[in-house]
């Protein structure tokens, strides 16, 4: 890995170009989205208790633009990405200062969408267990291709509801997908996605607890976009079969908690755009998490993940038809580490939170003003 490291140096370069860039920008963006209004004052559903200025995906955008612009082959596959990236930023920064609604702003990330595939980014083929090389016709693979980009730039918007997480998540994700395109000669996706995981090291100087700024959806839908676009570009497009389950793996963590605000919301007969506190950080703040040990421990775990995925690309543990022992155990460990600390988040968010003192409050309140006369009359 090493060797590989060295033979592109612009996966360190651009990581670190980001990195300088967004920590130096984000103050100046943060000052223009005071004066523009741009800002989350809290309320009964927010988390925080003073207000903060949005918009901070426009410091992130440029943090991977100007690397971008100077490490990537622009004459292909990278340029739709970027082209798209600048739609979902644009479409995400109109609806940090004005407000869009959800078939407008999905209108939006559809068209972002569309982009990467117009240039060649798309999944025309991949690889299954036991099947082969699959190929796929135009007509299913652009579709399903935007189907997962508008997904994952979702699940991202979901997952910013504290402090530093989607930041920290998509910096690990980031580094992670570098390291695996690397690993399979696809250089732009392996750059691009160092950028990204330095832009998002950069941004959590100033949004990490107590933020001074939130990446807003202006940040989320790029950041969801990029590593959705390149995961297709550098991951699923290969003729290893294992490779096709290693993004979703490294981003298990927003796509659970994706599936349960979504399952949670289709129980209760609501829109699956409603916003509530039902994300897994906020269960995590039920039992009595501070912000910083939420957004750590979901941190860890999506670590944990994605070492889960790079043991199972760089160890050794089957080749050419035979089994390796000490490989095989090795890649095991790990797999059993990352399923213990997903058994350890369940026990504390399904058994700890029965316990809480803080859930038993808000419970014995919630009964209190469902009795209370007043409450009934108001």
């Amino acid at each position: 890995m090493l060797d590989e490291l060295r033979a592109t140096p612009e996966v360190l370069y651009g990581l670190g170009i980001a990195f300088g860039i967004v920590v130096l920008l984000t103050p100046a963006v943060g000052g223009m989205a005071r004066m523009l209004g741009a800002v989350d004052h809290p309320d009964a559903r927010r988390l925080n208790r003073r207000p903060i200025p949005r918009l901070g995906g426009l410091a992130i955008f440029l943090g991977i633009l100007v690397p971008a612009l100077a490490f990537l082959d622009l004459s292909g596959e990278s340029r739709g990405v970027l082209l798209g990236a600048a739609v979902a930023t644009v479409v995400g920064a109109i609806d940090d200062f004005r407000g869009l609604s959800p078939p407008a702003k999905l209108s939006g990330q559809l068209l972002a969408a569309a982009i990467p595939p117009a240039f060649g980014v798309w999944i025309d083929h991949f690889t299954l267990p036991f099947v082969g090389v699959m190929d796929l016709p135009a007509w299913l693979g652009v579709p399903l291709s935007m189907l997962f980009i508008v997904a994952v730039m979702n699940m991202v918007n979901f997952l910013d509801g504290l402090d530093g997480l989607a930041a920290g998540v998509c910096a690990i994700a980031g580094a992670t997908y570098a390291t695996l395109a690397l690993s399979l000669g696809k250089a732009d996706p392996a750059i691009l996605s160092a950028i990204v995981a330095g832009s998002c090291l950069g941004f959590l100087r100033h949004n990490f607890f107590p933020a001074r700024i939130f990446m807003g959806d202006s940040g989320a839908l790029c950041l969801g976009f990029i590593l959705a676009s390149v995961s297709i570009q550098g991951l699923l497009k290969t003729a290893s079969t294992v490779v096709l389950l290693l993004p979703l793996l490294v981003l298990a963590v927003p796509i659970i908690d994706t599936s349960f605000v979504v399952a949670r919301r289709l129980k209760h007969a609501r829109p699956i755009y409603t916003a509530d506190q039902g994300h897994l950080h906020h269960r995590f703040l039920n039992i009595g998490f501070s912000q910083r040990r939420a957004a750590v421990t979901m941190w860890l775990w999506c670590a944990s993940l994605a070492g889960a995925a790079l043991a199972t690309r760089f160890v050794p543990f089957r080749e050419g038809g035979d089994w390796h022992l000490w490989e095989t155990v090795a890649v095991t460990a790990i797999a059993l580490v990352a399923i213990a600390f997903s058994i350890f988040v369940i026990y504390l968010l399904e058994i700890v939170k029965l316990t809480s003192p803080r859930r038993r409050r808000r419970d014995e309140a919630a009964q209190s003003e469902t009795k209370s006369p007043d409450r009934q009359t108001a």
